[in-house]
């Protein structure tokens, strides 16, 4: 008897960044037992290709040009259940990796890893399983356990420098465009800076932002 053929994993890349899905396209393309079907770089055309070609892994990243990769996975997840979504992206933050996890996601890649690394968490998460890469497992399970073991945290969220004073801003009223020419950044870095904001918060809007702010300053 002819030992049955294992399935072809079917793959969509969602990166705002061309050049990181031209080069994520071409690498796997080659793997044996692989096939891209499709590209997005936004978190709406994320969803809608997800149910439109509804395959079997999604290489998501977390920051994206209109939404925060967390969410877009939650909403993927709901359409999509027999869709798995692995994280691949340069932020390895504690809030961040804890967010993705609760998000539902089967895995999470620093795009550090080596392509090796890659196509073996590909090859897990088709297989059924969840992975987190090797970098960031301790410091996961360590932001987990603090979480549900009773520990409280002496901030209700815990921001970097720059996060906390693009919250300031954002909490004294200021638009984007204010906040990058007060901190001398570009208007997209101040956007990847209030996204990053908005999932340390689990908030999605600004007044939402201003209220926690207002709350921990008291």
């Amino acid at each position: 008897m002819t030992a049955e053929k294992p399935k072809t994993l079917s793959l969509l890349i969602v990166d705002d960044h061309e050049i990181v899905r031209i080069g994520l396209r071409t690498v796997l393309n080659l793997v044996s037992g692989m096939q891209v079907v499709g590209e997005c770089a936004t978190g709406a055309e994320a969803v809608s290709e997800a149910i439109r070609l509804k395959p079997d892994i999604i290489l998501l990243d977390i920051r994206l040009s209109d939404r925060s990769g967390v969410e877009v996975c939650r909403d993927i997840l709901a359409e999509c259940p027999g869709t798995h979504v692995l994280f691949l992206t340069s932020y390895a933050d504690d809030e961040t990796i804890l967010s993705a996890v609760i998000s539902g996601a089967q895995g999470y890649v620093l795009k550090d890893a080596t392509t090796s690394v890659l196509i073996e968490a590909l090859r897990t998460i088709g297989a059924g399983q969840s992975l987190l890469d090797p970098k960031i497992t301790t410091q996961a399970l360590s932001i987990l356990r603090a979480r549900y073991s009773g520990e409280t945290p002496a901030k209700p969220y815990a921001l970097s420098p720059q996060e906390e004073r693009v919250l300031k801003l954002v909490a004294d009223g200021k638009t984007n465009k204010e906040i990058a020419a007060a901190m001398g950044l570009s208007d997209k870095t101040v956007k990847n800076y209030l996204a990053n904001v908005y999932d340390k918060l689990h908030v999605s809007r600004r007044s939402q932002a201003t209220a926690v702010y207002l709350r921990s300053s008291k």
